[in-house]
């Protein structure tokens, strides 16, 4: 049955007369080839169009541009929203293009690539946009053919009355709908129905990608821009004395200034820059406190044995359960810090005059772009326009401005249009980091291996909580106290994908199946129990869906027939985040001695799969991230500098390193939930709970190839 929903205009409609025709539901346009349909310029179909807001166009010779308002960093959102948008509309999809759309907080209120929250948020928006210009469409082909509107239906872009044979294409009634008044309830389609969504679809992109037209950040220029790089202070310090001398000296750079601490080369290309920086001697001198890593350790453990704790959450009589019972078990885990290293390093062009401004660039929040460029500038930010490119990669480093700032202040200083570039040493050392973390787990069983009693301490630097208080097994434990602390350190932090749950999941699910070890209960079967314990007598107020969550494990043993090839050696885990659920299990198995890691099974319930093309690659590539990541790669600090300045020493996974990867979802037809981090978290947890099960070698700490006893199992990672 369908939905009858009420439209919100604000949302995504604005009505108006077309100057030439065309029924225009849509926003600011950018050219889209398209190698099947004449290719129309932005002013060619603006010509036929007075000003409209929102999500799609449709010109008299049937085109139709579909905008997508939120920033593609990977996601595949620029695809999957206009794959929504065409389902509602009944539109052939071979006749869509796809505009990335300018930041227009008017009519798109989320306009953010972050926490895995576009999708839920705009599911129903994007349904609507489509489904009204449908119905205004039909409303006008049924006037033309004085016919009811209930008589027509549609299909790939065309309006049927079956009755008379007659039919009519959108764009034949595009100018006629174009004047219509939008309906204040529209009727969406039963998902049953759906013929584009649930299909697999190429990302719009990838011609563009594959033949090397500029997309991405780093391919933007515009004539007569300056060029300039920075370098910036060590963490905890300030700008003592700058020699420049050498540096103007070069040929091709226009000049040397400083600004907050930073001192930035400009000139007429990146490649003088990289040598005039070389040459600056600059001198720094203690701001504050200034870390390294040996403090940070002298740190954590302070935080994990002292008294202060902000309580996250407590349930029952934890002293009593511990008190009481039979076996108590305790661990500590521990993650570094992290580089977010996209492969594009940060970047972004400003163009600051006297009464506007323009940025281009790659960010995942271009509403906080502007608003910071605003309050940098004191201008209203209306007078500000961002124009979004395509990201490469970002993972939480481009939620932040500062990139965006810089190149806003040197466009000022300059008096002239300025394109500020990373370099990958820029991007580690100048960075925002995932935070660094430890984690005190202690759990009480009684006499029958039940767990009675449940206590976690985070301590982070810069996390802010370190825990995630409501997560299970929080509902499914008599007794429990969850409790964070923090250190406010100068080294600078970020979300980092899945934040706080791309290691928190791996902690909790490798000391869960500690805890399962000790109580002699398959680890399968133990997280059930819990669950089950949950669902029919819930501890305190349960944040997740049990059901949910019970349906990816269960899944998750079907597919991977756990327990029942005596041959391998399986670890289990299995996360929420991000409003969805994943299971997974690693496979490890031995050969000629060694431990194998040979595959990956995932479980996702994500709800409703919008794109399974995308929707595979998402959970493939935060497997790869998840694991890569706990493996490999570790971030240190010697007197606020990082000791990892670039991939020679920041160890990351590598392709043949990857092990087979098995991907399902859980079809049960919710709205969607989010994709784009759900993935990552559990992945940790399974590879070293299948490493415990193969060698008996706990492993407490990332990165796994740095513990003592990740040295004693020799794994073998190999792509199968």
């Amino acid at each position: 049955m369908a939905n009858l929903t009420k439209t919100n205009r604000r949302d995504f409609l604005k009505i108006a007369a077309m100057a030439g025709g065309g029924l225009f539901i849509g926003f600011n346009l950018s050219s889209c080839d398209s190698p099947k349909m004449k290719v129309l310029s932005t002013a060619e179909i603006l010509s036929k169009a007075l000003g409209f807001n929102s999500y799609l166009s449709i010109s008299p010779e049937g085109h139709i541009v579909i905008y997508s308002p939120n920033p593609e960093l990977g996601q595949n959102i620029k695809t999957s929203f206009p794959m929504i948008v065409a389902e509602e509309l009944d539109a052939d999809w071979k006749d869509v293009r796809v505009v990335q759309a300018f930041l227009d907080t008017e009519n798109y209120e989320r306009q953010v690539t972050g926490g895995s929250g576009a999708m839920p948020h705009s599911w129903e928006r994007l349904r609507k946009a489509g489904a009204t210009a449908r119905h205004m469409l039909v409303a006008a082909a049924a006037a033309k053919l004085e016919v009811p509107a209930n008589s027509l239906t549609t299909e790939k872009g065309v309006i049927f009355h079956k009755d008379s044979g007659k039919k009519l294409t959108y764009g034949e009634v595009a100018t006629e709908a174009s004047l219509l008044t939008a309906p204040e309830e529209i009727t969406l389609k039963d998902i049953k129905d759906f013929k584009i969504i649930g299909t697999p679809v190429k990302n719009v992109d990838n011609q563009a990608m594959f033949t090397g037209k500029p997309l991405f950040g780093l391919d933007f220029y515009r004539e007569g821009m300056l060029h300039a790089m920075i370098q910036r202070p060590p963490f905890g310090m300030k700008l003592k004395s700058v020699n420049d001398v050498a540096a103007k000296g070069v040929k091709g750079i226009v000049d040397v200034v400083t600004f907050k601490n930073n001192v930035a080369v400009v000139g007429n290309s990146t490649w003088p820059l990289i040598q005039a920086r070389k040459l600056l001697k600059i001198e720094y001198e203690a701001d504050g406190s200034v870390e390294s890593s040996s403090d940070h350790d002298r740190i954590f453990q302070e935080l994990l044995d002292g008294k202060e704790a902000q309580v996250m959450r407590k349930d029952g009589n934890v002293d009593l359960a511990f008190k009481n019972a039979a076996q108590v078990i305790k661990s500590e885990y521990q993650c570094p810090f992290l580089s977010h290293t996209p492969m594009e390093p940060m970047n972004f062009f400003a163009d600051v005059r006297a009464d506007k401004v323009e940025l281009v660039g790659p960010t995942q929040t271009p509403d906080r772009a502007r608003s910071e460029t605003a309050e940098l500038l004191g201008i209203p930010p209306e007078n500000i326009s961002v124009e979004l490119t395509r990201l490469g990669g970002g993972f939480g480093r481009r939620l932040r401005a500062d990139f965006v700032v810089e190149a806003v202040e040197l466009s000022k200083m300059m008096k002239a249009p300025v394109k500020v570039t990373w370099s990958r040493e820029d991007d580690m050392t100048g960075g925002a980091y995932r935070p660094a973390v430890r984690y005190r787990f202690e759990a009480a069983l009684d006499e029958q291996g039940n767990m009675i009693g449940y206590k976690l301490r985070g301590a982070g630097i810069n996390a802010g909580n370190s825990t995630r208080q409501d997560n299970f097994p929080s509902g499914s434990v008599d007794n429990l106290l969850i409790e964070s602390v923090e250190h406010k350190s100068p080294i600078t932090t970020n979300p980092w994908r899945a934040p706080i749950t791309n290691f928190l999941a791996y902690a909790e699910q490798a000391f869960l199946d500690e805890v399962a070890f000790a109580a002699k209960k398959d680890p399968v079967k133990f997280r059930l129990e819990l669950l089950e314990r949950a669902k029919k007598s819930p501890i305190g107020e349960i944040k997740y869906d049990v059901d949910r969550m019970i349906g990816v494990i269960e899944l998750a043993a079907e597919k991977s027939n756990w327990g029942k090839n005596g041959n391998l050696h399986q670890g289990f885990s299995v996360y929420y985040s991000h409003r969805s659920y994943v299971a997974q299990v690693a496979d490890v198995e031995i050969n000629k001695g060694n431990p194998v890691l040979k595959k990956i099974y995932a479980v996702t319930d994500c709800g409703i799969v919008v794109n399974p093309t995308g929707a595979d690659q998402q959970v493939r590539g935060g497997i790869v991230d998840g694991m890569g990541h706990a493996m490999f790669s570790n971030l240190t600090f010697e007197n606020g500098v990082p000791k990892q300045k670039n991939f020679d020493s920041y160890r990351l996974i590598r392709m043949k390193e990857v092990p087979e990867i098995e991907v399902h979802f859980v079809q049960n037809g919710i709205d969607p939930t989010g994709l784009g981090e759900p993935a990552l978290p559990p992945t940790g947890g399974a590879i070293a709970n299948a490493i415990f099960k193969a060698t008996g070698k706990r492993l407490r700490s990332q990165p796994f190839v740095e513990q003592q006893e990740f040295s004693e199992i020799n794994l073998e990672l190999r792509m199968t």
